[in-house]
């Protein structure tokens, strides 16, 4: 594990998005400043560092896991992707041009994916997960990027620490910082980002701050959201302008007309109320919902979120990302790794590394 980075001037804590809720992954991020918006341009390739080939890598730190149409990719801790084309029960090791840690990964079809993480490092491949390029870096932000969502192959944004807002409309030839879109003065971390069907895109963050975008992310619009903790992700559900914004503490809110709106959901665990950090979530081909977090956390919803049952790990290890596996199994990204599970959670069976490529 590496040591924080130190940045010049105040520090204020991190309330970042997955690192909240794995505290393995704090001490990775340290307090760190950002500084003035400056886009800088991949290293040169006799400079590029690859990620270390690990057997161990499918049970390492993995923050964040997705479909690439049929197959799955995962990414985590130094620099590691991993794929896997039999539904989690094998994972390939992908060669990466990083080590540091990567925070999120989005496919917007089978072969065209993006990833984030430190040092504002944006990843890409065009072959589904097994090859990966670095398309941009700025280390003098010294701080990560957190989610990453595109439109389509040449439309997408990233965002980050300190109110990073970036986009593309090349498919990430070129980036832009676009963070003064935002009505963010006071720069909270932008923790996830997500479209909401026949509505547009939704940011969530530190404090409880939210924005919404009705026009592909031209333009944002400032909202007065329902809580002042931080919000850890978001996801729209299969029900027109519906969506859940979800962080500390089990808060989980419901809005049904794009964030104008929100209503509580309450979510009971065996021994009374949830009170685990909620970070990531899936929306499922039947159109349930699953969201993940710390303390083993795995809930589920089959009514566009209106109501979830709640199901506890007896391992209690604090879990990062979902998504869905084969014959309706779910596949939890966390601190144990990547691991393939029954449909509410239960379960605990590793994928095992294969080749490394």
């Amino acid at each position: 594990m590496s040591e924080p980075v130190m940045g010049v001037g105040i520090c204020r804590p991190p309330a970042l998005r997955k690192f909240a809720l794995l505290a393995t992954a704090l001490s990775l991020l340290g307090c760190a400043v950002l500084s003035a918006p400056a886009l800088a341009a991949a290293a040169p390739a006799s400079d590029v560092v690859y990620s270390v080939e690990s057997a161990k890598a499918s049970k390492s730190l993995m923050l964040d896991v997705v479909h690439a149409g049929k197959r799955l990719v995962a990414v985590g801790d130094r620099g590691h992707i991993l794929y896997s084309d039999d539904q989690g029960a094998t994972w390939t090791q992908a060669k990466v041009p990083t080590r540091q840690l990567l925070t999120s990964v989005f496919f917007v079809d089978d072969k065209h994916g993006w990833a984030v993480g430190h040092d504002a490092q944006i990843l890409a491949s065009e072959d589904g997960g097994v090859s990966w390029s670095k398309q941009f870096e700025d280390l003098k932000r010294e701080s990560p990027l957190l989610d990453v969502w595109f439109q389509d192959v040449d439309s997408g944004f990233a965002v980050g620490a300190y109110g990073a807002l970036l986009a593309t409309t090349d498919g990430g030839k070129h980036w832009e910082d676009v963070s003064d879109r935002l009505d963010n003065e006071d720069q909270f971390h932008l923790n996830a980002i997500a479209a909401v069907k026949d509505a547009g895109v939704f940011i969530v963050g530190e404090q409880g701050s939210m924005f919404r975008s009705a026009d592909g992310g031209q333009t944002w619009e400032k909202l007065e959201g329902p809580y002042e903790g931080s919000l850890f992700g978001v996801i729209g559900t299969a029900q027109a302008n519906t969506l859940l914004a979800y962080g500390l503490r089990g808060n989980l809110y419901r809005s049904t007309d794009f964030g104008s709106t929100w209503e509580q959901v309450e979510l009971q665990a065996a021994r009374g109320a949830l009170e685990f950090g909620l970070s990531g979530a899936t929306l499922l081909d039947d159109g349930s919902i699953v969201i993940v977090g710390n303390g083993g956390s795995v809930i589920r919803s089959n009514d566009n979120g209106e109501t979830f049952s709640v199901f506890n790990r007896p391992d209690r290890i604090s879990v990062s990302a979902v998504t869905a596996a084969g014959n309706g199994n779910l596949v939890l990204a966390g601190q144990g790794g990547v691991r393939v599970t029954s449909p509410t959670g239960a379960g605990a069976e590793n994928g095992k590394n294969g080749s490394s490529k």
